[in-house]
């Protein structure tokens, strides 16, 4: 069997009562920190909790050599980890569908989810939210622009739009570079982006949401990881009202 377990956003105490005892109950614990993490804990904390060792996998430990989770589960309970809810990303699905072609059986415990919470945290209705999109860290040259024009095509349609912010080898993008990479070619195309809000460390103590022009935001201190950006197109008045309560705009 092949548990998926969503921990939710921020830390240890995140994971639902059922997950809970699902990984207490394992033979083995497998945790993928590469589409997102747990920044409120750690791995030891983690173990402490569960009453079992826990390995850390990379990208290509799931997308290219999955073997190790897949025997496990072959020939036990494994779970396998995840931040936020279990299913979002397309790497797990991949791993579920692989481990339905060698018969083994999968199931799914959901976790808190970042795209629900910014919902909550914005009021931002989830409802008109159209295409998300990924912005990642330029590469030399390599700065690509699509995720501008999924933004510009939400805005046209009047729909708002989530961006999920890179995350590189333990290094994190933050809302002032995500805001400042996207005015860089909003200047080119001479397409304005009118709003910006900015979440950091959903799910913690001290989230940080902060709604504004594009200035406003790359001079906010947003606090440590993770951030992540949503661009709204036209406001409804409730949603307006929510971000003036909540979200200094």
């Amino acid at each position: 069997m092949l548990t998926f377990i969503g921990l939710g956003l921020y830390d240890h105490e995140d994971v639902s009562v059922k997950g809970l005892d699902l990984i207490r109950k394992a033979d083995a614990v497998f945790l993928e920190e590469y589409t997102s993490l747990l920044t409120g804990t750690t791995k030891e904390d983690l173990e402490d909790l569960y009453g079992q060792s826990v390995r850390i996998l990379a990208r290509e430990d799931v997308e290219l050599h999955p073997e190790p989770v897949l025997d496990a589960a072959a020939n036990g309970d494994a779970v396998f980890l995840t931040a936020g809810d279990s299913m979002v990303s397309t790497t797990h699905t991949d791993l579920r569908l692989r481990a339905h072609e060698r018969g083994i059986r999968t199931r799914v415990i959901h976790g808190a989810s970042i795209q629900t919470a910014v919902c909550g945290l914005s009021g931002l209705q989830n409802y008109r939210f159209g295409k998300s999109c990924s912005l990642p860290f330029p590469h030399g040259k390599w700065a690509p622009e699509t995720p501008f024009d999924v933004i510009s095509g939400n805005l046209a349609g009047n729909l708002h739009t989530l961006v999920y912010l890179d995350i590189r080898d333990r290094r994190y993008m933050t809302v002032q570079e995500a805001v400042s990479m996207l005015e860089a070619i909003s200047e080119r195309k001479k397409q304005e982006i009118p709003l910006y809000v900015g979440i950091a460390r959903a799910g913690s103590p001290d989230v940080e949401v902060r709604a504004g022009p594009a200035q406003a935001l790359i001079s906010h201190d947003f606090g440590g990881p993770l951030h992540i950006l949503a661009v709204p197109a036209g406001l409804h008045m409730m949603e307006e009202a929510y971000l003036k309560a909540f979200a200094g705009l």
